[in-house]
């Protein structure tokens, strides 16, 4: 993915699972101050990952753009920048 930004997700609401439409992501578990270490996840040829700090379980969905999650509002967004 050279030259394009990567999503960065959040999961501060607790869901089970968050659809997203990219397979190559951040995981930054809670909106700070409550995340763990911002770690990079790639599902390759898979179609679901777990986060291996937060376990919040992403699941690719093709037809997402990379801006959407089912369940909204999981998109993090850095304030401080």
């Amino acid at each position: 993915m050279a030259g394009h930004s990567i999503p960065h997700f959040q999961n501060s609401a607790g869901h089970a699972a968050i659809s997203i439409g990219v397979k190559e992501f951040m995981c930054v578990g809670a909106n700070p101050p409550f995340d763990h270490p911002h770690v990079f996840l790639d599902l390759g040829d898979d179609n679901e990952k777990v986060c291996p700090y937060c376990s919040t379980l992403y699941r690719y969905d093709p037809s997402l753009p990379a801006e959407v999650t089912v369940p909204e509002g999981c998109i993090y967004v850095d304030r401080a920048a």
